[in-house]
């Protein structure tokens, strides 16, 4: 019966990882894989995760399922970190929380729900957008729209990107990155949100916000403010969430899938269908990252750790990418690859075409995906001069 099946191309990013082991130069770089690295190259767990999984080792007393929904603990410290502490939404019941493997996970359960509750809705993603966006979508039976989101420049097109907002049919489903867009770095500033909020209101669209990355762009407050701005205006809003960067907890597949409805009745409504569609995904979900968040969280003194270890990351990323534009300086190229130093989270959209990639990984060993994406975790003082005599020798 499988006589039939064919072979298909494996991931463009995994088949990188296998490429670069096999590259014997001493002097490779990685900047495909998207996890963040230390200065050493490694991606270390956090101080703040060993406390805390030393605590759940002592003090675990079962390892029953959890519910559908999660771990109510989880939900209690991720709702308030995700929309507020002192979040309206939160005092008038209006946001339930269902934990989830990985923001991946939380992405799935959204495109299932909206295909059952909402069918006929189609959804749109900036263009482009992380690619697992249209393999999601797609398999869950919804049709794919794009609105541009980056010109031929390499900037920040926002007059492109409201114009086919403008556009795009009442009632439809648009997908926007809370921070630290992937794959381009390039963020909406606070007065661009309160544009896109009022196409939003005036096109009765659904926002469902990808939030992977809080914290990895300016803070952890700063990076939820279109979150916030769209959950308190709209009736209805729809949030993935993701613990994975922002808490290195990467292998453990922790997210949550937040829904916001109109009151608190309409809530339970909605909660009862996500748990549905939950169930029939994996009934259960990973209970060891949510319940290394939930002790975190819930400690005052691992908190502090965890946040100063946050910060540690983030500045270490933004610092790079000024390094990197100032290692290009005696070039001349700083300029034109600016928008790196301007760009926030692990990835930047450097303009590099293709056939550029293609150069700097056969003659340099530096592995990049074909589009120009890097992960810019992936600099270190060591290797940046090497990266800007590479990349203008590929110019």
């Amino acid at each position: 019966m499988f006589e039939h099946i064919e072979r298909v191309p494996g991931d463009a990013i995994l088949g990188l990882i296998e490429a670069f082991r096999k590259d014997t130069n001493p002097r490779k770089v990685d900047l495909g894989v998207g996890v963040y690295k230390d200065a050493q190259g490694n991606t270390p767990v956090l101080r703040a995760v060993k406390e805390a999984e030393a605590l759940l080792l002592k003090n675990e007393t079962t390892k029953t399922y959890i519910g559908s929904h999660g771990a109510p603990s989880y939900g209690d410290v991720i709702l308030p970190m995700v929309l507020g502490a002192g979040s309206p939404i939160l005092e008038a019941k209006r946001a339930s929380a269902t934990q989830s493997p990985g923001g991946t996970g939380a992405l799935r359960l959204a495109a299932d729900f909206i295909a059952n509750q909402l069918p006929g809705k189609g959804i749109w993603v900036s263009d482009p957008t992380w690619p697992n966006h249209h393999g999601i979508f797609t398999a869950a039976g919804i049709d794919l729209h794009k609105y541009p989101y980056v010109d031929p420049e390499n900037r920040l097109d926002f007059d492109g990107m409201l114009t086919a907002v403008k556009q795009i049919p009442q009632g439809d489903v648009i997908v926007l990155h809370a921070c630290c867009h992937n794959p381009t770095g390039f963020d909406l500033s606070q007065e661009q949100w309160q544009r896109v909020l009022e196409v939003v209101k005036e096109r009765n669209l659904l926002p469902l916000i990808d939030f992977a990355y809080q914290g990895f762009g300016e803070g952890l407050d700063e990076d939820a403010y279109g979150v916030r701005l769209m959950a308190e205006n709209l009736d209805e809003v729809i949030i993935t969430s993701s613990c994975s960067k922002n808490f290195g907890i990467y292998c453990e597949r922790t997210g949550c899938l937040i829904m916001v409805a109109k009151n608190d009745e309409q809530m339970e409504n909605v909660r009862s269908q996500v748990a549905i569609v939950a169930r029939e995904n994996y009934s259960n979900p990973p209970a060891h990252g949510g319940a290394i968040v939930s002790e975190i969280l819930h400690s005052a003194e691992l908190t502090a750790l965890w946040r100063e270890e946050l910060t540690e990351m983030r500045d270490r990323i933004n610092t790079l990418r000024r390094e990197f534009v100032e290692a290009l300086k005696p070039y001349g190229l700083d300029r034109k690859y600016a928008c790196v130093a301007e760009q926030r989270g692990m990835f930047s959209y450097t303009g590099l075409t293709p056939e550029q990639v293609d150069r700097l990984r056969d003659e340099f060993g530096i592995y990049m995906v074909r589009s120009g994406r890097a992960n810019v975790a992936g600099f270190s003082h060591e290797n940046l001069p090497y990266l800007a005599k590479a990349i203008a020798a590929v110019n």
